[in-house]
């Protein structure tokens, strides 16, 4: 057990001292420094602005950035719906897999294109190989999306008084080539050499230990793996994610994983201290979403190595953990740690089954969720942290008496409305989604979804509809969610949950960054300071106690006094 610990802090430490450097480049790349990439990539972005006709040096405002981003995401959902719907006689299917549904169609486009990959369908058997790709790809692309949105605030934050906030479609395309790609393709390699399957060919005939001869479903899985973490995505290639010995070898590709994913929401937080020149902002906010982090990862690593009392009482060894639902190459603590950080930044991928951990645990992951500001996916993290700070501006300026400033531009009406519609969307979605989803279950107790029909069963759901929310993508698997129901309810609230908290803050930069800049003076509020920390940390805690506490009283908290 120790070891295991020593472990999980090995690479959590490991994390942050990659991602100061990494921020430092990401930085460079957004502000056209030159870097080591640019004699690669520079003639081929330029080959790429070329042919679609796009002026990459044109200042754009905070509409025009979200008419591109809206438009370029649209015509993504109705491709990816295409391929879906019709791969069954389609190339790159040596398996011979169907077309799906409709309504699940609906629901995996809009998924993959929102950085969610909440997925409703088993990779192995329900997709083909060109399906796998054209998610692949949306991989990449949906993460850029959330990255091109951050520069797009950190524009607004710098000491100026402007209606451009750069250009969407250089950042964007930045993120991809000089990031996302080459990270990715290093990670693919590492994990090809570990002896993940990296082919088009179809199932592989094999001789288990028991001498049962079994077909094993493959494909090119090294790549997808990579993307899918490096890009805060999570949807695995495989139903079982990276808890399948195919997409998760051994306890070094675990740790790799696990870093990747932890690397740019990491990264982009530093990064942001050295773009706007306010590195000790960044430290502070580094520090809050630190905080609230160990706040969740601490308890559910103990739990999950405390084993499981009821089993205890049953005499049955509980020294390894928690072991249901977990791989034992992964084991209890790397497990505990997994299932918080793949919530925090909501990349959602498992190695070991959420359903099955304490309910506590399940708690944590939940409230992870529901913040949806620690850290977060790639880019989307600054940009919730951003609401929560106008607020926690907005708050401290009545304190004093003053007009809430923030880096120099007042805080206005206009803006304090914009955060807490964006922050009151989320409770709206989620706890509406899920009243809908117990109404639906008690008026037609013939459904089929809820294997778990007490307290746990109403987790199940209430997670369902955070996970969408938050992009994030995970799940309780005791539900069966591919059903219309499901599909197009979840659907609904990924659009909601991954669209209005990007407009929000773009929207609250755009109308910052043309205000007059107010030179610092004695009575400006300082930000950067452990007091302000504290206020944007309090914030958080109350909007989220307030709004989710009764909640989770329903389900976790009453399934844990209930043991």
């Amino acid at each position: 057990m120790n070891t295991e610990l020593l472990g999980v802090l090995a690479i959590f430490l490991l994390s942050v001292l990659l991602a100061i450097p990494l921020g430092r480049y990401v930085a460079r790349v957004y502000l056209g420094t030159p870097t080591l990439l640019d004699p690669v990539m520079g003639p081929l972005e330029k080959l790429l602005f070329q042919i679609s006709r796009i002026d990459a040096h044109r200042d754009m405002d905070w509409k025009e950035q979200l008419k591109a981003m809206l438009s370029i995401n649209l015509i993504w959902f109705l491709i990816t719906m295409a391929v879906l719907m019709n791969m069954s006689w389609l190339p790159l299917k040596p398996d011979g897999n169907p077309s799906m549904s409709a309504d699940l169609a609906f629901n995996t486009a809009i998924s993959f294109v929102v950085n969610c990959n909440l997925q409703h369908y088993s990779g192995e058997s329900g997709l083909s190989y060109l399906g796998q790709l054209m998610l692949m790809f949306l991989q990449f692309v949906s993460a850029a999306i959330g990255m091109a949105a951050a520069v797009i605030v950190f524009n607004s934050l710098r000491d100026q008084q402007s209606t451009g906030l750069g250009n969407f479609w250089n950042y964007f395309t930045k993120s991809i080539t000089r990031i996302l790609l080459p990270v990715s393709v290093l990670g693919a390699i590492i994990f090809t050499f570990q002896g993940m399957p990296v082919t088009l060919e179809g199932k592989d005939t094999m001789v288990s230990l028991q001498g049962d001869t079994v077909q094993v479903s493959r494909g090119p899985v090294a790549p997808f793996v990579a993307i899918k973490h490096l890009g805060t995505n999570g949807g695995g290639f495989f139903g079982a994610n990276s808890a399948h010995p195919l997409e998760n070898i051994n306890y070094l590709t675990n740790e790799l994983q696990l870093l990747l994913q932890f690397l740019i929401p990491l990264a982009m937080v530093f990064a942001m201290g050295y773009f706007v020149k306010k590195r000790k902002f960044a430290l502070m906010i580094f520090g809050v979403m630190t905080l609230g982090f160990l706040i969740l990862v601490i308890p559910n690593i103990y739990t999950e190595m405390q084993g499981n009392p009821a089993i205890s009482q049953m005499g049955i060894d509980q020294s390894l953990g928690a072991m249901e639902g977990k791989e034992v190459r992964n084991g209890a603590a790397s497990s505990g740690y997994w299932s918080i950080l793949t919530t925090v930044i909501s990349t959602g991928s498992v190695n070991a089954m959420h359903d099955s951990t304490m309910p506590l645990s399940g708690m944590n992951e939940l409230l992870a969720m529901m913040v949806n500001g620690f850290f977060g996916g790639c880019g989307v993290g600054i940009l919730n942290i951003y609401i929560y700070i106008i607020i926690a501006v907005f708050i401290s300026g009545l304190m004093v008496g003053r007009t809430p400033e923030f880096m120099g531009k007042k805080v206005e009406a206009r803006e304090v409305k914009i955060a807490m519609l964006t922050a009151l969307l989320s409770p709206l979605l989620i706890m509406g989604g899920t009243a809908l989803a117990a109404w639906m279950v008690v008026n037609n107790p013939d459904l089929p979804w809820l294997n778990n029909p007490s307290f746990h069963g109403f987790s199940e759901m209430l997670y369902e509809m955070t996970s969408a929310n938050a992009n994030n993508g995970s799940g309780f698997e005791g539900l069966g969610d591919n059903n219309p129901f499901w599909n197009i309810s979840t659907g609904i609230v990924l659009l909601f949950g991954r669209f209005i908290p990007i407009i929000g803050p773009v929207a609250i930069a755009g109308l910052l960054a043309g205000k007059k800049f107010i030179p610092e003076s004695a009575g400006t509020l300082k930000t950067d300071t452990l007091t302000f920390g504290a206020m944007i940390f309090s914030v958080i805690v109350i909007l989220t106690a307030l709004s989710y506490f009764p909640a989770l009283t329903l389900g976790p908290l009453a399934e844990y006094f209930t043991m």
